[in-house]
């Protein structure tokens, strides 16, 4: 039968009591009718994960001990190569499938990927995300959960007729704040415009519904515009529901509708938060406030039965999707064991992420790669050069293998010394003279900085931009003391300024590597000595310093000239930059030339013919069916192969705010690999309706019509829109 009847059938034999048992995230076993006990929560964010003294639906202890460890996807997403996200995904999903069948796994439903917008550079959890762009986030959101959940990447239909895992995109919706200056996230009320809503904040969530098909989202703790998310209805179920056709179930963020009432005062009652949550479209809470108060909100006649029914359904019939009341684990999913968790092809998958996300920032008078000769001396100095935890980021679980920057660079280099230089990442007692008396004895100098996750995570927002404690004051001393320029690597989740390296001769070169995860340390080593020439591009913006006037609880995009606000992300930020969004270098540099734009698909002219698009000559149904090409050719100019992600931008030729477009928008992006001296093309499908437009005051996606160019590096083919 479909799942659904089979759900409700379900449900229908539940007493009462047996039924708000499903409501908390460890739903209770019914023996009588054979329901095993379930664990909704379980995480998954670039890898499998546990938490010490938190019971999650994945479990280390047992014949399973790691699993594989990918970068933080802050560093995943900078190589705008939406394939390897699918695979990562998928790998993902098959190590917590084969969990599941060794008995480590008591649920398949993990609560990731988080694809909020990194809208302020402060926030912690940006390094969780895939960066400030929204188009960026939701092709993200759309390969992650179409590889965790089974689905072929061109969108085939599901092995054995059921989801290998489910995905749930959170957190539902504005949120990008864990603690400012006394604001909260668990009280947070984030004032936003229909506008932002329309065209920041939205566009990944209807992308992960719409095109990844998830089952599962997280409504988030705060609230926006005086309503909390999780008893949000319109939100929850007129837009995801409704507008997007989600089909799965929503969860609250943990004790989020406990909050509701003791914390935002926004229900009268224990009960009457647990009905209004319901009531709104939220099926499962996490933690056990749902199962405290619902039976007493159905004897106060506040929900009723059914209101429970409704969220039992959605519930059940994703376990049902997950083949969990099939009887034991068959087909290609139930072949999976031990043997495919933490399997060579895993980690390796892990090694060549590292490598396509880590971006080459600067590199004066070609300091790097450095010579693999292994004779000379190498000083490896800083705080994060030896640690292994710091690699991982945050919701990171045991690591098949960890290997550090420090071990990657002692593998070309037969003569390496090592300095801590300061005691922790964040410490004020720094043993400067042992780095520079170091420093001056070795050939070449490679300094590792940056942060961890005492400055940046869940519940720590940053307060400043630069690099923690006393770290510029020892990269410079060091600098001076060193015989040759040193290079700079730097291990964070969200940006820094950095501009006194930037500016600095004597700082040659700068490596941004994010969290590179469990094979982070020989990415890093290989890119230094050339094994794999770099090709990341950044997913944010990175601003001076100077930004942290700008309150964090401002949730506005658009600049604003009449109040001095200069805007956020590169797509309305109108101050100055440390580096932009799209940013990165390589050992070989690369020439574009765009080839054709034109409604001819099947054009094969070396001549862009389209100077114009005429809305009214694209008659009826234009907005769903038009679509143009652009073709762009790639030149590798150098003398080094490499993989490079080509990204096409529309920008508005005399952009004077208008109905708000943004500055520069991103509408397409796909990774090359070219070998040196050689071309590539590259085509680009583009949608005037999807690509060009964004929301007006009302929140209406809207074509402002006016002159514009599509943009691919230095190269411009500008075009009118006409009515």
């Amino acid at each position: 039968m479909p799942v659904r009847e089979r759900a409700r059938d379900l449900i229908s034999r539940l007493t009462l009591d047996e039924k708000i048992s499903q409501l908390s995230n460890n739903a209770s076993a019914i023996p009588r009718l054979g329901v095993p006990y379930y664990q909704w929560w379980s995480e998954a964010l670039h890898g499998l994960a546990a938490f010490e003294g938190v019971e999650t639906g994945i479990s280390f202890d047992g014949v399973v001990k790691a699993a594989t460890s990918f970068p933080q996807i802050i560093l995943t997403a900078s190589s705008f190569d939406a394939h390897l996200w699918y695979r990562i995904a998928k790998v993902i999903g098959t190590e917590g499938r084969a969990m599941y069948n060794e008995g480590q796994a008591t649920g398949l439903t993990f609560w990731a990927p988080n694809i909020n917008i990194f809208r302020d550079p402060r926030w912690g959890r940006g390094q969780e995300t895939p960066g400030e762009d929204p188009l960026l986030t939701a092709k993200y959101a759309t390969s992650f959960v179409r590889g965790l959940q089974g689905d072929s990447f061109e969108g085939g239909a599901l092995k054995d007729g059921h989801l290998q895992a489910s995905a749930c995109c959170k957190h539902f919706t504005a949120y990008d704040l864990e603690s400012w200056k006394g604001y909260e996230r668990f009280t947070f009320n984030a004032q936003v415009t229909k506008r932002d809503l329309a065209d920041t904040y939205q566009p990944s969530f209807k992308g992960c519904v719409e095109e990844g098909k998830a089952s599962g989202l997280m409504c988030a703790y705060n609230l926006v515009n005086g309503v909390p998310n999780c008893v949000d209805y319109d939100l929850l179920t007129k837009t995801a529901r409704g507008e997007w056709g989600f089909d799965g179930y929503i969860t609250s963020d943990c004790d989020a509708v406990s909050l509701l009432f003791r914390k935002q005062h926004y229900a009268k009652s224990d009960e009457e938060a647990v009905a209004d949550a319901l009531k709104a479209g939220m099926d499962v809470g996490c933690g056990p406030y749902l199962g405290n108060y619902a039976k007493s909100a159905v004897l106060k006649g506040i929900i009723s039965e059914s209101d429970i029914d409704k969220a039992l359904e959605n519930l059940f019939t994703v376990r049902m999707r997950l083949g969990l009341f099939n009887g034991p684990p068959s087909g290609t999913y139930g072949k999976l064991g031990r043997a495919d968790v933490c399997a060579p092809e895993h980690q390796e998958l892990a090694l060549e992420a590292a490598r396509q996300g880590i971006v080459l920032l600067k590199n004066e008078r070609k300091l790097l790669p450095l010579s693999k000769a292994k004779k000379g001396t190498l000083a490896v100095i800083g705080p994060n050069a030896k640690i292994y935890n710091t690699l991982l980021g945050n919701y990171a679980g045991p690591p098949c293998s960890t290997i550090s920057p420090l071990q990657g660079l002692m593998s070309y280099v037969e003569d390496v010394k090592f300095e801590q230089g300061c005691g922790i990442v964040n410490g004020s007692s720094v043993d400067e003279k042992r780095a520079v008396e170091l420093a001056k004895s070795a050939d070449h100098v490679v300094l590792v900085m940056g942060s961890n996750q005492l400055q940046e995570a869940e519940y720590i927002d940053r307060v400043d931009l630069v690099l923690p404690g006393k770290q510029q004051s020892l990269i410079m001393s060091v600098a001076e003391a060193a015989k040759k320029p040193v290079v700079l690597v730097l291990l964070c989740g969200g940006p820094i300024d950095v501009s006194f390296a930037k500016n600095e001769p004597k700082i040659g070169s700068i490596l941004w590597a994010g969290y590179p995860g469990q094979a982070g340390g020989r990415a890093i080593a290989e890119i230094i000595f050339g094994d794999y020439n770099p090709g990341g591009r950044l997913t944010m913006t990175w601003y001076p310093q100077d930004f942290v006037k700008i309150p964090m609880i401002d949730m506005r995009m658009r600049a604003d000239p009449s109040s001095g606000f200069p805007g956020r992300t590169y797509r309305f930020y109108k101050g100055e930059k440390v580096f932009e969004f799209g940013y990165g270098l390589s050992y070989t540099t690369y020439s574009y030339k765009i080839d054709f734009v034109g409604f001819d698909m099947k054009a094969s002219s070396s001549t862009s013919n389209l100077g114009y698009i005429s809305i009214q000559e694209l008659g009826s149904g234009w907005c769903e069916k038009a679509r143009f090409l652009v073709r762009v050719s790639v030149k590798n100019k150098g003398k080094m192969a490499g993989k490079h992600p080509v990204l096409l931008f529309l920008k508005r030729t005399q952009y004077s705010g208008g109905i708000g477009s943004p500055m520069k928008q991103l509408i397409g992006f796909q990774p090359v690999r070219i070998n040196a001296k050689e071309k590539a093309s590259v085509e680009f499908s583009v949608s005037p309706c999807e690509h060009f437009s964004s929301a007006n005051e009302d929140g209406e996606m809207v074509i402002e019509l006016g002159d514009a160019s599509l943009v691919v590096g230095d190269e411009e083919h500008p075009f009118r829109i006409n009515l």
